[in-house]
């Protein structure tokens, strides 16, 4: 058949249902109300403008863009909430609809598999282990009867400090609370101190840093699904990924095999391990399914390691740089805690409830510098809307603590510290109040905020009892760099490095 003699009309069947399929999508783009965006652009669309301090580039797209944004990550929908009025839509209106985990490689490898609290995705199993958080781990009760652990090493800091102060000696403070809170961590979880554990300071603090990096941070892979293998292959983060995987794997069986050896002497106190050692024997016993495995196990200290050490050290660590910079407001703490105490010699856990001051200190500290600044994602279940928004399922939802924090709606001088800012105010960071966000709220709330701030405002009280603070020769309060370093992940800020010359009083 010659070509010219072809009907005009045959490729018509072929033709109309993809025109027609276009046009149903050109629709449902135009009914659909989506958050503004910045322009974007192709492949990688918005992944150029977050910068090196993510949270603080959304902060500032939000002011043109209003805060409920939308960010095209390449593949990745990400909404970025930046107001606590959109916050309270996201975390307790439309809770249930977005409270699930995006399935991100990192979180896998590190949950062993998605068996932990943090990161595994919404569902039966995820009930059934906070529950166990809750009820067994993070209770009143439970966190009270490590206090001795607390109180034991906050005195060995004091001690270890007391040595400098008699030659007015600088010290990195920021070194000394995080070994603190990696010490207090691993007897509550392992019953052994931090200083026998085989890992030394510097290295331990390294592996927190690593793995807090690459679990707040997202593989090529999941930018670009076709390629981006090949990037995380030749970067090296894959074996990055894999080799700090396996150095706390092996921690952690080292423990949990010590915990099962027969001829272990009974512990006067239970840890953790020992607690989930428990709850598996139990389920065993009563031939209930053992979900409850060595790998869930591990998942939950992993947990528990990486919000005990870091949020608390980078709490204290920003609290007295912001002193060390207002001396005016460090005196007024320290005249609060040695009023109460006297000549008692040391501050307890039970003296810490009297120090109102103190905890306006704590709350100005986590509203000015949160140590998780983006919480993490959350990834959408259903449709449902946000300020008339409309959101759908698969989207990942991101609230910027930090800049909620610093919002002149809700505070006034928002960049500077003012903790007389608390006094006579209702606002706390429990989860019901939306403009300080420090452990996130509704069902992905942290279950242990008790457990951070006992130690938080324990050792801040000692510190400030003990010691008279000052900084080292030649530098003044307005030389202090008080800018957030990069580094770290998008989900904590970078440990600032704060040395300070300590004078002992007793």
């Amino acid at each position: 058949m010659a070509l010219d003699t072809i009907p005009l009309w045959l490729p018509l069947p072929l033709v109309l249902p993809l025109l027609l399929l276009m046009k149903k999508k050109m629709d449902e783009r135009c009914s659909k109300n989506l958050p503004p965006s910045p322009p974007k652009l192709p492949i990688i669309g918005n992944l150029h403008q977050l910068g090196v301090l993510p949270h603080q580039s959304m902060w500032q797209l939000s002011k043109k863009y209003g805060s409920v944004m939308l960010l095209q990550l390449s593949g990745i929908r990400t909404v970025i909430i930046s107001s606590a009025e959109a916050a309270r839509e996201v975390l307790k209106v439309n809770d249930l609809a977005c409270c699930s985990r995006p399935p991100l490689a990192c979180s896998k490898v590190f949950s062993y598999n998605y068996r932990d609290m943090a990161l595994s995705p919404y569902g039966d199993y995820w009930k059934e282990i906070r529950k166990i958080c809750v009820l067994e781990l993070f209770s009143v009760k439970r966190v009270q009867s490590y206090q001795f652990i607390r109180e034991e090493e906050v005195a060995l800091l004091v001690d270890s400090i007391s040595h400098y102060a008699s030659s007015a000696t600088p010290i990195d403070l920021s070194e000394k609370l995080f070994a603190l809170t990696a010490s207090i961590t691993f007897r509550i979880g392992f019953g052994k101190s931090f200083r026998g554990s085989g890992l030394d300071n510097e290295r331990f603090q390294a592996v927190v840093d690593e793995v807090m990096s690459m679990i707040g941070s997202y593989n090529a892979s999941e930018f670009f699904p076709f390629v981006g293998w090949i990037i995380d292959t030749f970067s090296g983060r894959f074996k990055r990924l894999e080799r700090i995987f396996h150095e706390l794997d092996t921690l952690f069986q080292q423990v949990i095999d010590l915990h099962l050896d027969p001829e272990r002497t009974k512990p006067e106190h239970e840890d953790i391990i020992d607690v989930l050692l428990r709850i598996e024997r139990e389920q065993v016993e009563s031939g209930d399914a053992a979900w409850l495995t060595k790998h869930n196990i591990k998942a939950v200290i992993l947990d528990i390691f990486l919000g005990g050490v870091d949020t608390g050290a980078i709490t204290m660590i920003w609290a007295m740089a912001e002193l060390a910079k207002n001396p005016r407001l460090m005196k007024k703490a320290q005249d609060e805690v040695r009023n109460f105490i006297g000549n008692k010699g040391k501050v307890t856990e039970i003296d810490t409830n009297h120090l109102h001051y103190l905890k306006m200190i704590v709350k100005e500290t986590f509203r000015l510098h949160p140590p998780a600044t983006l919480l993490l994602p959350r990834e959408t279940m259903s449709q449902f809307k946000i300020n008339g928004y409309d959101i759908y399922p698969k989207m990942l939802v991101q609230v910027n603590a930090w800049a909620i924090g610093r919002d002149p709606k809700y505070w006034e001088n928002p960049e500077e510290f003012i903790p007389e800012r608390f006094m006579d105010n209702s606002i706390d960071y429990k989860g019901q109040n939306f403009e300080l966000l420090t452990f996130g709220s509704g069902r992905r709330g942290c279950p242990g905020i008790y457990m951070a701030t006992t130690t938080v405002e324990l050792a801040l009280a000692n510190l400030l009892y003990c010691f008279n603070w000052k900084l080292p020769n030649g530098i003044k309060e307005e030389d202090m760099n008080m800018e957030e370093k990069a580094g770290l992940s998008i989900t904590t800020n970078k440990k600032i490095a704060l040395n300070l010359v300590p004078i002992k009083l007793f």
